[in-house]
């Protein structure tokens, strides 16, 4: 009981710098462009990531049983899948790194599994189907969505920039930013949301895997009848107490901010105005809802990082400080090995120490 209580508590520590990690995603560009104030656009995200967590558990469902063998981890498993992460997380918030706090949980908990499973790649499930017929594992779910997802955010976010500049070409720049400074505010509240519907839910997954863990190891079965709701013995439904929970850690997160972060995407990228703004953060929210709505937990960092990198390519290619962007890339290419060792190498290293 013990060590679940340290998960959870590693768990809501994730959640919660998952939130001041990410607060970049939802409110960069409303803070560039000077539509909303650095505190207004925090407690505009925070609400959004607050109701937007609420909506649903798709991708909950995929981290708790779709990626790694459920028979392959236990409770020591789940703490150091989350100390990795946050050790990454922090790592790079440290550096103003847009590093994917997804993947971060993803690597972790993939390298801290195959630690449990003394090396055997068998509890990693690569590709295969659920009981409905539907596709789950690390290719379809996890690997194929990291490349097409950013891909979809590069072209759709030059894609609408190009067609909001062959609509609005006859307008004069003054009517153009009082029109999308306004529009920027719905934009940012949908990206608000999108951010809390995919990133909230993985805690949310990792969670109900301890729960699970926790129940079929016999490590619960000595608690009292009003303890009765930590036990969980399927993966069909999350806890609503682990769903509200999350939610609120990620929503005092945000409200935390991640100012290091802010500047990087919002500021030395490249320099936006409102309507690029609502260009990005549209084509970045309709992505990462879909990609929610379907299970998929996507990295809403790499996406709304290349929605920005399409649209100032509009401008012109120069208008993006490509340095910038290739900081970036590396924290994004090292993200998963990086994280996955982590998780491995603490496994071990609690393993030997008796914990």
């Amino acid at each position: 009981m013990t060590l679940f209580l340290l998960v959870l508590f590693a768990a809501l520590a994730f959640e919660y710098i998952n939130g001041f990690h990410d607060t970049a995603n939802a409110i960069a560009t409303v803070v560039s462009t000077k539509v909303l104030t650095p505190r207004a656009a925090i407690i505009w995200a925070a609400f959004w990531n607050l109701i937007g967590a609420l909506a649903g558990t798709a991708v909950a469902k995929t981290i708790s049983g779709g990626l790694v063998l459920a028979s392959a981890v236990d409770m020591l498993t789940v703490l150091c899948a989350l100390v990795g992460a946050i050790i990454w997380n922090i790592f790079t918030w440290w550096l103003g790194l847009p590093s994917s706090s997804s993947h971060a949980l993803i690597g972790g908990l993939c390298g801290s599994a195959l630690a449990t499973a003394k090396g055997n790649w068998g509890v990693l499930i690569w590709s295969a189907q659920d009981a409905k017929g539907a596709s789950i594992g690390l290719w379809p779910k996890v690997v194929l969505p990291m490349f097409t997802s950013p891909l979809l955010g590069l072209i759709g976010g030059a894609l609408l920039m190009w067609l909001l500049m062959l609509v609005l070409r006859k307008v004069t720049p003054r009517i153009v930013n009082l029109v999308f400074g306004k529009a920027q505010l719905v934009s940012a509240g949908f990206m608000g949301f999108g951010h809390g519907s995919n990133d909230a839910q993985k805690t949310m997954g990792i969670i109900t895997l301890a729960l699970f863990t926790g129940t079929t190891s016999g490590a619960f079965k000595d608690l009292p009848e009003w303890a009765s709701f930590l036990r969980v013995t399927e993966f069909k439904g999350i806890p609503f107490w682990v769903v509200i929970t999350c939610a609120i850690t990620m929503a005092a997160g945000t409200a935390a901010g991640g100012w290091r972060i802010i500047r990087t995407m919002g500021h030395k990228m490249v320099k936006l105005q409102p309507v690029h703004g609502f260009a990005a953060e549209t084509t970045a929210a309709l992505i990462i809802h879909g990609a929610s709505d379907i299970g998929v937990p996507v990295s809403t960092t790499h996406v709304i990082s290349t929605s920005i990198m399409g649209v100032g390519a509009t401008k012109r290619l120069s208008a993006v400080k490509w340095g910038v962007v290739s900081r970036i890339l590396w924290a994004w290419v090292l993200t998963l090995p990086v994280t996955c060792l982590l998780g491995y190498g603490l496994e071990r290293l609690l393993r030997s120490l008796g914990v």
